[in-house]
């Protein structure tokens, strides 16, 4: 991974309460370019304090964790130091966690088994604005709101396109759901061949009509209207 030219290092905080774990993605990510670990923490409340001491662009968040889990720490930060995002770092896809996690205001959920340069693209797309979501994540995820979805409230589906809610124009309706599909704004940009300019205004757009925070809860907005199916669906 080559670091892109003009771009400024994130400065990462990691907090997992397994020393050589915690040791280690230190380790990892020193050697990669476009990151600088400012500080390492044991456990949640530690995490919390260096993220005031030390105010991050990220923290990399165990999810369990002696005193302050990942989940309460993360709200924690998002409540009180909105300026740093959370990626969650934890061992399982279908952590019991992650969702949680996500409602608590984590932008990015990655497996122990991503790679650096994996790490690495999750913590600059929670930077600017993308989820940092693995697609075995959001795919966990679409499953999740599948099987919770109450069967006597469902709706019979539309043969055609469905019908934009809440004042969504047709244009950020269909930028949504690829947003929901995985998608980054590059991608969308190509997709619907605009720009990713264009991409950044319909997004803006369409979270302020919603009410959604970020591309997770976007994820489930869109799920929720109807506007894309779960796997197998």
């Amino acid at each position: 991974m080559t670091e892109e030219p003009g771009r400024t290092p994130a400065r990462v905080v990691v907090a997992d309460d397994q020393t050589v774990v915690r040791e280690g993605i230190v380790m990892l990510l020193g050697l990669l370019p476009g990151v600088e670990v400012v500080g390492a923490a044991g456990d949640g409340e530690e995490a919390v304090r260096l993220v005031a001491e030390l105010a991050p662009d990220v923290v990399l968040m165990d999810l369990r964790m002696p005193r302050c889990d990942g989940v309460e720490a993360t709200r924690r930060i998002r409540s009180e130091h909105p300026g740093t995002q959370v990626v969650v770092l934890t061992t399982y896809a279908d952590d019991a966690s992650v969702f949680p996690a996500l409602r608590a205001g984590a932008r990015g959920y990655l497996t122990k088994d991503a790679g650096g340069d994996e790490i690495v693209r999750a913590v600059h797309g929670v930077l600017s604005g993308d989820a940092g979501l693995a697609p075995s994540i959001q795919r966990r995820l679409l499953e999740r709101l599948s099987e919770s979805e109450d069967p006597s409230e469902s709706q019979p589906r539309r043969a055609g396109p469905p019908e934009p809610p809440d004042g969504l124009t047709a244009r950020e309706t269909e930028v949504l759901v690829l947003i929901a599909e995985g998608l980054n704004n590059t991608q969308i940009a190509s997709r619907l061949q605009v720009s990713t300019a264009t991409v950044k205004t319909h997004i803006n757009n369409l979270f302020a009509k919603t009410g959604v925070k970020d591309r997770a809860q976007a994820v489930r907005y869109a799920y929720g209207k109807g506007l894309v199916r779960p796997p197998g669906g």
